[in-house]
């Protein structure tokens, strides 16, 4: 099984993280159904110093094979839907994890058009990977939204919108799912700025991952967080 993670900065990570990408990856070696593979055309993490995707000082232990991806710091799906299908074809991934959106309703589109992007890289994917499966995560709001109410209003809007999508665009031959946002998750406690995941905020959002794909597909197994 070939797994490709999309995302923005909260999946890149900046150097000295360890990324939610890590937490997944450990997850996914300790299950027992099979040999998976990570895939993608990216690896490295963004440096704030050199405002740049150029680091490879990840927290830990990291295989040069399993720091693959197709993420980036301020790249959402606008920016990522016209890639995934060359991507999808070039690197023939089985499932998509994509946690996107933030990124696009604070600086590039409204929930109507972000969900307009949204559809635009399913089809995109799927013209490249016609059976590929996908596992979206709902946009976590961040810091922004305590003082910004129309900044959290869109957010809110965009995930009502992004479970229509869900719905809609799901075929049995290609199925989606629609993670459950991290139970419990707190900005001041999971994230170190407000906005990207530390330690605890990286162990949730593999969770979601984890639990919607064993809960549906039977793939993996409970999510169990490793040191």
């Amino acid at each position: 099984m070939r797994f490709l993670f999309v995302g923005d900065s909260m999946t890149i990570g900046r150097a000295g993280d360890f990324t939610w990408r890590y937490r997944m990856w450990q997850h996914l070696s300790g299950c027992d159904d099979g040999p998976h593979e990570i895939v993608g055309p990216r690896s490295l993490l963004y440096d704030a110093e050199a405002d740049a995707a150029v680091s490879t000082a990840y927290a830990a232990p990291f295989p040069p094979a399993a720091r693959r991806h197709l993420a980036g710091w301020g790249e959402g799906w606008v920016h990522l839907a016209p890639l995934i299908g060359p991507v999808a074809k070039e690197h023939r991934p089985d499932v998509l994890l994509v946690s996107l959106g933030l990124i696009d309703l604070g600086f590039y589109t409204n929930s109507a058009q972000t969900a307009d992007n949204v559809r635009a890289f399913v089809t995109g994917a799927r013209a490249a990977a016609p059976r590929l499966r996908m596992v979206l995560l709902p946009v976590i709001p961040n810091v922004r939204a305590r003082g910004d109410a129309p900044f959290a209003a869109e957010c809110e809007h965009f995930n009502v919108r992004l479970a229509k999508e869900v719905a809609d665009l799901g075929t049995p031959s290609s199925p989606i799912l629609l993670a459950s946002p991290p139970k419990e998750y707190a900005i001041d406690r999971d994230t170190y700025d407000g906005t990207h995941p530390g330690p605890s905020g990286e162990h949730k959002l593999a969770a979601a991952f984890a639990t919607a794909m064993h809960q549906a597909w039977g793939l993996g197994g409970p999510y169990r967080p490793r040191p």
